[in-house]
């Protein structure tokens, strides 16, 4: 049994594994068809564009990829014709380029080449340490010399004699033929255009056959999951082909702009480095820096002086800026659904797992994990780990902040909730659930008695914080005008998250115009019962967070509806899943009139006991003017 579980532990892990393995080994066949796919997700929006005008599939995937092929070899192009002639002109630039480097390899002088002279004595003073001053050279012996010289003029004489013995050897190679020739010469560019035609051929049939494919998948999914694999497939889509297309207009808008800024700074072949940016800049991250650094080079190489180099890297460098942290965080962020540090880290893991192909897809592979980890439960890790929408819920970050017992960010984020919410919506979505979670760890010994302290004493505070708060928004419940609200009696059922819970219910009645007053369980003596007793119109709400605190609160309901047995008595089981009526049968014979599961129903609770209470006084008081 303990090797099953072990296994089915491991399971993921080794899934895993084995899919890397897959990636990294088929990497030949899996990288073309990665290509054709993203390619599919681009162009089937034209395609689709083409059938809406009444054109047959066939022929509109021929317009499109005829389209298709004219810009990329117009592109081509124009790239390979001014990169022909930057290599012819760049000669012309050498005596530029000399100048350039013996300026940086230049020894400095005036205040920056004094400051470094200071800092090296000051460095020697502090550890003790000088300069060796340079010895003085010896006299020279002449006798020694003499005889010096006529020893190493015999050793000289007889390497020279040993060195001209042995005979000169030439390796000549064989003559190479024509065809090991042009095999040589292609080799290097067959393998990109086996891959180029695979990735043609794919995307010509996955555009053919698109509803074919669509089809195969949902097959495989099963027809019990054909809901689910359908808003995948179709999120994914959305997803890709949006980001594609967003993708394109940006480099393509910062190529122009980039190209023109370099027209007006007089840089030669503006038109082909702006062109080489837009499309470098597909490429994450290393596309950006080869395209952005080419044409400051070749600015340092072709102008005599430093300001135009220096005024194309501001241009650079003000661009990046601006469409790296403004433009494309608001155009791509809803569009792919990626959080960045997890758009770095797969960037880094494709590319280690089919080098600059997987550096080129690592955004549109990525969303398509992050769609199968959204619809497929099993792998829900990948949309939590990869996706954008990471952030905890109000209660679990409330809960969180108070654990690590930061009690100011805590409060920061009940006002932040509070900016659209009211105030039941706080006490209802965010207290609650979190003394919930407080009281669940303290009974499983997760809680230490001094975070604990901490958490209570921090929402009591909160909550007195709030008396006299007002939300702006409007609260239906506290607008229906009631000729004269019955007084409230609330009490915890139980511990001190019973109690907080409790201050919440009578906070919220008396801003809505109720007499409520706060008893504990220990304070119900005869004597109170007695008085509550004279006031039949007075409501008992008993206060009891779940989970460990029914027992509680069944018990106190049998003691107060046996020594109450005219008073309305209503019982909140804050959070709780169950249906209202079904959680008062379960008192069984000591149940209350209502029982509550939010602060919100409770007040509409009491709300309803006054306007009854009103109502039957009306018809009492109509009655005895008859009489």
């Amino acid at each position: 049994m303990r090797n099953k579980r072990g296994w089915l532990n491991n399971e993921p892990m080794l899934v895993l594994g084995l899919v890397l393995l897959t990636l990294y080994f088929a990497r030949d066949l899996l990288i073309p068809f990665a290509m054709a796919l993203t390619l599919n997700f681009l162009l089937a929006p034209a395609v689709i564009q083409l059938e809406r005008l009444r054109l047959r599939r066939l022929s509109a995937v021929v317009i499109v990829a005829l389209l298709a092929s004219a810009f990329l070899t117009v592109i081509g192009w124009v790239v390979v014709r001014q990169l022909l002639d930057v290599a012819s002109d760049i000669p012309s630039y050498r005596q530029n380029i000399d100048h350039k480097l013996s300026q940086i390899h230049s020894p400095m002088n005036g205040p920056v080449r004094n400051a470094i002279e200071g800092i090296k004595v000051l460095n020697q003073d502090l550890s003790g340490t000088h300069a060796p001053q340079p010895s003085p050279p010896p006299e020279p012996d002449r006798t020694r010399s003499s005889a010096r010289n006529r020893e190493t003029t015999r050793q000289t004489g007889e390497a020279n004699s040993a060195n001209a013995a042995p005979a000169q050897v030439v390796v000549v190679q064989p003559p190479t033929s024509d065809f090991a020739y042009a095999q040589q010469l292609l080799k290097p560019v067959i393998k990109p255009l086996g891959m180029l035609g695979i990735v043609v051929i794919f995307t010509i049939y996955m555009l053919i056959k698109r509803e074919d494919l669509r089809n195969r998948v949902l097959l495989l999914a099963g027809m019990s999951r054909l809901n689910v694999m359908t808003q995948a497939l179709d999120d994914a889509a959305r997803r890709i082909s949006s980001y594609l297309l967003m993708n394109v207009l940006v480099n393509a808008s910062y190529g122009l702009v980039f190209g023109v800024g370099l027209f007006l700074l007089h840089v030669p072949n503006a038109t082909l480095w702006g062109v080489l940016l837009g499309i470098l800049r597909m490429v994450p991250y290393a596309g950006m820096v080869i395209g952005g650094g080419l044409p400051i080079c070749f600015a340092l190489a072709v102008f005599p002086g430093w300001w135009t180099p220096l005024f194309a890297l501001l241009l650079f460098v003000v661009l990046e800026i601006a469409v790296s942290n403004f433009i494309e965080p608001a155009l791509y962020g809803s569009h792919t659904g990626i959080s960045p540090l997890a758009l770095v880290t797969t960037a880094m893991v494709w590319t280690l797992l089919w080098g600059l192909p997987g550096l080129i897809l690592s955004t549109p592979l990525t969303v398509c994990l992050i769609v199968m980890g959204r619809y497929v439960p099993q792998m829900s890790f990948l949309h939590i780990l990869l996706g954008d929408e990471a952030e905890l819920a109000p209660e679990a970050h409330f809960y969180e902040r108070l654990l690590a017992m930061d009690q100011t960010e805590a409060h920061h984020i009940a006002d932040k909730f509070l900016d659209g919410h009211r105030l039941v919506d706080l006490y209802d979505g965010v207290v609650l659930p979190a003394l919930s979670l407080a009281e669940q760890d303290r009974h499983k010994g997760f809680l230490d008695d001094t975070r604990g302290t901490f958490l209570f004493q921090s929402a009591a505070e909160m909550i007195a914080e709030l008396t006299d708060y007002h939300s702006p928004l409007s609260d239906p419940d506290s607008e229906a005008p009631v000729e004269r609200a019955c007084p409230v009696v609330c009490i915890p059922a139980s511990d001190q998250a019973d109690e907080i819970s409790a201050v919440m219910l009578a906070q919220l009645l008396e801003q809505r115009g109720h007499k409520s007053i706060l008893l504990p369980a220990a304070a119900l003596t005869s004597e109170i019962f007695e008085r509550l007793r004279e006031e039949p119109n007075t409501t008992i709400c008993i206060s009891a967070l779940p989970p460990f605190a029914f027992v509680h609160a069944r018990n106190l309901c049998l003691r107060v509806r046996g020594s109450l047995p005219e008073n309305r008595i209503l019982i909140g089981i804050w959070g709780a899943t169950t249906e209202s009526e079904i959680l008062r049968e379960r008192f069984g014979a000591g149940s209350p009139d209502d029982v509550a599961t939010t602060l919100a129903q409770a007040i509409q609770l009491v709300r309803r006991c006054d306007v009854a209470i009103t109502a039957g006084r009306k018809v009492e008081k109509e009655a005895g003017v008859r009489l």
